[in-house]
């Protein structure tokens, strides 16, 4: 196993609270948000490619994406696309725009996407703790091979708990951002 590296630690703590917070942006939540359509994939030119390769999105309206497509010819494959990612989302053809009006939440459709930013906190926090784990492992082997002192071992075992302490924290902080923008729009 790898020496005890704190920056290492740090790096991958952070990474799974980014990644949490870019799951959470494609929750839907009544307001047109662009991120909402990083997940749609459209197939042009004999290939599935992002949406954000062939068109440009924007938000005109609060409740209104706006969808231009640089190629006329792949307004209908831009479409499908989106309504292959399973959005919920009607798209209204406009020349080489599509517009996409955001239909109202129900209280029910709000509480299973609570639960879904719940759970993907919960998913980050595992994480978090993995990474935690293995910093754990990592200093009890390099005592053990006589490379730290036991009392090293104790302080850096306290910086990697202070480290899941601060992103478990961030976790849960996101997720209930999230959770509070979907039930009070």
């Amino acid at each position: 196993m790898a020496k005890y590296d704190k920056a290492d630690i740090e790096r991958r703590m952070n990474g799974a609270v980014e990644s949490l917070k870019g799951d959470l942006s494609g929750l839907r939540t009544g307001r047109a948000n662009v991120s909402l359509l990083d997940p749609v994939v459209v197939e042009v030119y004999g290939a599935m490619m992002p949406l954000n390769q062939v068109a440009t999105v924007s938000a005109p309206e609060p409740r209104m994406l706006s969808v231009q497509v640089w190629d006329k010819s792949n307004v209908i494959a831009v479409e499908k696309g989106i309504a292959h990612a399973n959005l919920g989302l009607n798209p209204m053809i406009d020349g080489q725009t599509l517009r996409l009006p955001m239909p109202d939440l129900t209280e029910e459709r709000r509480k299973d996407l609570a639960k879904l930013a719940g759970k993907y906190a919960e998913q980050a926090k595992i994480a978090i703790r993995n990474v935690r784990r293995d910093g754990m492992e990592s200093l009890k082997e390099d005592e053990k091979k006589k490379e730290i002192s036991e009392d090293d071992r104790k302080r850096s075992e306290d910086e990697v708990q202070k480290l899941t302490d601060k992103y478990v924290a961030e976790a849960d902080k996101a997720a209930e951002a999230k959770e509070k923008e979907i039930l009070t729009q």
